[in-house]
């Protein structure tokens, strides 16, 4: 009896692609995508999709944080719905006037850093995973000596919106903690990005970005580590392109590196 053959050539890279979510290695059935591939493809671009229209649970995400002893209040940008925001970008850099009030009422205080989490293009990662990476953080911040505002929760924003919030709250500083775009292996990469003197009009130039925290990506303990870094850097020069990140410099990066790298072994 005939041995029945195989009608999907696999690639020869097969062995890699259990080290990484890259989509390498995916065979082929003729001149085309072998059927699981292409669902595959089809089930990543769904929650690519689902990613960035899903609106965030702003209560579950506050109830969380304050469940870990911070104070959130909610924000949200001058773009009045999902479908607005993702077509007016200009919008979501801007508070609207209900959040902006609630900020005046805030000021007076001032802060040495204020952390802002929010949606932006991908509502999953802040869900995810903002409340552990503060829990890494925030003991850092602590050892610093620093005045941490209270957490602001931003609905419909873009990174900038922080700049607006940052000045009304006479912050030294901004962390926002916001959901990146989603790829088709990573539709919960959060983005941290790092604001000297916030102020309405600063540019990306200005800012320090660390991307692609998730525990596939750049683990929670590595990002705080490197978001303090910066932090600590940051004052005594502005952020921007003129702070290098030199974080892995530090010996303490390389303990705390290995440590994380017999987690994943073990």
């Amino acid at each position: 009896m005939k041995e029945k053959q195989n009608p999907i050539t696999e690639d020869g890279w097969g062995e890699l692609s259990r080290l990484t979510a890259a989509r390498i290695a995916l065979g082929r059935a003729g001149s085309s995508l072998p059927c699981r591939e292409t669902l595959r493809f089809a089930l990543a671009h769904a929650q690519a999709r689902d990613a960035v229209h899903t609106p965030l649970d702003a209560a579950a995400l506050a109830g969380e944080l304050t469940a870990d002893g911070h104070r959130a209040i909610d924000i949200r940008s001058a773009a009045g719905s999902r479908a607005e925001y993702l077509q007016r970008p200009d919008l979501g850099r801007r508070l609207d006037e209900a959040s902006r009030a609630r900020l005046l009422a805030e000021t007076g205080k001032g802060c040495d850093l204020l952390i802002l989490i929010a949606d932006g293009l991908s509502s999953r990662a802040p869900a995810l995973h903002a409340a552990p990476l503060l829990r890494e953080l925030m003991p850092r911040l602590r050892e610093m000596g620093l005045r941490v505002g209270p957490l602001l929760i931003a609905r419909e924003a873009r990174v900038a919106l922080g700049d607006e919030a940052g000045e009304i709250m006479g912050a030294k500083m901004t962390a926002m903690l916001i959901g990146e775009r989603p790829g088709l292996s990573s539709p919960d990469s959060l983005g941290l990005y790092l604001t000297a003197a916030p102020r309405a009009g600063r540019s990306d130039a200005e800012r320090n970005c660390i991307s692609n925290v998730r525990p596939n990506g750049l683990p929670y303990p590595l990002a705080a580590f490197k978001l303090a870094w910066l932090i600590d850097a940051a004052l005594r020069q502005p952020t921007g392109v003129a702070l290098k990140d030199g974080s892995a410099a530090d010996p303490r990066w390389a303990a705390l590196a290995a440590r994380q790298a017999s987690l994943v072994r073990n």
